[in-house]
């Protein structure tokens, strides 16, 4: 059975130096922080590399990052992996927990996160299964 939880997060984006190879001037790179809020009460850091086209409306991006706290009071981390793809305008974000990266009472933690932004306010949805639930 899956469970689900929701809530707000804070992220912070620290732009870093382009790559100095020939197409490294157009693959942006940052530093992502976030603190989620909730029952997924947790800090966690990860780095991003994106691109955006010259179309309006037209960019991609992927990401990890190790996400440490509790969820639903179990104490341990886990890693995220991104996807994300704009095509003119419209949105399509695969955000999956990396296969065994759980630890602590996170051991075998498998799920999927959505985001959604809504008046510059960031808020997720984690759908996620543990070991031994039904």
């Amino acid at each position: 059975m899956s469970r689900h939880v929701d809530g707000a997060f804070d992220v912070v984006l620290g732009p870093q130096p382009a790559d100095e190879r020939e197409l490294g001037a157009a693959i942006g790179r940052m530093t992502l922080d976030k603190r989620f809020h909730g029952a997924l009460d947790a800090r966690s850091e990860g780095q991003m590399l994106a691109f955006r086209s010259g179309v309006e409306g037209s960019a991609g991006y992927v990401a990890m990052e190790r996400v440490e706290g509790s969820l639903d009071g179990r104490v341990g981390g886990f890693v995220l992996q991104h996807s994300g793809t704009l095509d003119r305008g419209a949105k399509h974000l695969d955000l999956h927990v990396v296969p065994d990266s759980g630890s602590g009472q996170l051991a075998g933690l498998r799920g999927s996160m959505q985001i959604e932004i809504t008046g510059g306010a960031h808020f997720y949805r984690f759908d996620y299964t543990l070991p031994g639930d039904e």
